[in-house]
């Protein structure tokens, strides 16, 4: 079994709940109130300037100019088609790009930090691929409807779902599987935990959002 498995497979429970979630089933069916839906992203958002400096130190550690490639064109996405669907999302549902971050955003950004810096290649892959196997997997169900929901719900679906993004997750996983033997298990203990702290806190942030954020105007 490759290590990125054997890392889910440690946090099951918590995967199954985050990526199999009454918040992005009424999100993919449409249901999903308009408040709910704008608070959710408005806490997401507070996510970028994080995971951008996460990726980024990653792609510093990356152990060759082949293997940093990929994030740096990933980052680009993060950067320029996402941050913009954010941005038009809160202009059609009325609401502010600014919020306060929520305990359990703030906790997932602690952790993004953390992880950051130890400076190590594994712990900073560990929460990445987390962040994004997670919602690949929660979002794949369902791509098929995106086109025929309002595009605040449906370009969310695509932007996690397809062949470009699949492909950034098979190669997160594949840096860490590809790395994993050479760790000492210290190493790799440390790698795990932030593993396993990052899927309990997609399925913390999914609980938060069903119960409602509320919304910055």
């Amino acid at each position: 079994m490759r290590p990125t498995d054997l890392l889910k497979s440690g946090a099951e429970a918590d995967w199954t709940a985050a990526t199999d979630h009454p918040f992005t089933r009424a999100l993919a069916e449409g249901t999903l109130p308009p408040e709910k839906m704008a608070g959710y992203l408005q806490q997401d958002f507070l996510f970028i300037d994080g995971f951008v400096r996460l990726l980024a130190s990653a792609i510093a550690r990356a152990p060759s100019l082949a293997d940093s490639v990929p994030a740096a064109q990933f980052l680009a996405v993060v950067a320029g088609p996402e941050n913009t669907y954010f941005l038009r999302s809160f202009d059609a549902l009325g609401v502010s790009p600014d919020a306060r971050p929520a305990p359990v955003t703030r906790a997932f950004q602690d952790l993004m930090a953390e992880a950051r810096e130890t400076g190590r290649y594994e712990c900073m892959l560990a929460v990445l691929v987390v962040a994004e196997w997670s919602y690949l997997d929660w979002a794949t169900p369902f791509s098929e409807r995106a086109a025929s929901l309002p595009f605040w719900h449906g370009e969310w679906i695509t932007l996690h779902t397809g062949e470009g993004f699949a492909g950034v997750v098979a190669y997160l996983r594949d840096q860490l599987d590809r790395i994993w033997p050479g760790l000492s298990p210290d190493e790799q203990a440390r790698a795990e935990a932030l593993f396993h702290r990052a899927v309990a806190l997609e399925r913390d942030f999914f609980d938060a959002a069903w119960a409602g954020f509320g919304v910055a105007r």
